[in-house]
């Protein structure tokens, strides 16, 4: 695979290096309260990894950095903008943060290339020769160059997820978010989408990862945070949240999750 760096920020500065800040953030689902004021701040370059119980809120806390989930008390910053509510501004600091989902949501109609391309044609106004460029590094950069032609129903649900990746790095984001990026898969495509990511922690793309992948999480994370009923109950650099956890609650979910 080609050696594809990560884009450098063209951001504003933002005070203490920080890119992306949660404050105080709570979100209910009518009776259900499923964030419970949280505080969270992630530096550029910092890959955090966010881990606990089915239910907990970690898919939720990711989809309210892009606003795909509303919230309903709270701040979100990204680049220090506080994220708008709808419009321009909002599409616009969408852009700065690239998401990977657990399907692919790849258009069926549209070839790989086709649908790498589409965003910085369509949303940043690059010129279809400079996408097309751009897209086959990226696709080279996730392993998948050679199926640049082919449609997603023709390849496999890793290769799928791997080129969702290329799209979302073909935006040139600030931020990548990756909510269960490896749990539609089969597994043995697991660990060559890991292999991706781990790649990309190591170019110094500034990531938030949703994962039940806990080797992920010890081979690539600089933070741990995990969660239990909406809220954060503790963070920590991996080897002290997998060797010495601080809370009952985290104790407990690792002792059923990691081998004894």
């Amino acid at each position: 695979m080609a050696d594809v760096s990560v884009a450098p920020s063209t951001a504003p500065s933002d005070e203490g290096g920080a890119l992306l800040s949660l404050r105080a953030v709570e979100k209910h689902f009518g009776d259900l309260h499923v964030l419970r004021h949280v505080d969270l701040t992630i530096a550029r370059g910092e890959v955090v990894v966010v881990i606990g119980p089915s239910g907990s809120g970690k898919s939720t806390l990711c989809r309210t950095i892009n606003r795909l989930e509303t919230i309903d008390s709270g701040t979100i910053t990204i680049a220090g903008r506080e994220l708008p509510e709808e419009g321009r501004d909002l599409a616009r600091l969408r852009a700065q943060v690239g998401m990977v989902f657990q399907s692919f949501n790849l258009f069926a109609h549209k070839t790989v290339l086709e649908n790498v391309t589409l965003g910085p044609i369509k949303a940043k106004g690059v010129k279809r020769a400079a996408a097309k460029e751009r897209a086959m590094e990226l696709l080279d950069r996730v392993g998948v160059a050679n199926q640049a032609h082919k449609l997603p129903a023709q390849l496999s649900g890793g290769q799928q997820q791997r080129v969702a990746i290329a799209r979302a790095l073909a935006m040139d984001p600030e931020l990548i978010l990756f909510d269960e990026p490896t749990s539609a898969l089969d597994p043995e495509m697991i660990n060559e989408v890991l292999d991706v990511m781990v790649g990309l922690a190591r170019d110094g793309m500034t990531m938030l990862v949703v994962t039940h992948e806990m080797g992920f999480a010890r081979r690539a994370a600089d933070r741990v945070v995990f969660m239990d009923a909406g809220e954060i109950v503790e963070e920590s650099d991996p080897e002290t949240f997998f060797t010495a956890p601080r809370s009952d609650r985290a104790k407990d979910f690792l002792s059923k999750i990691l081998p004894h």
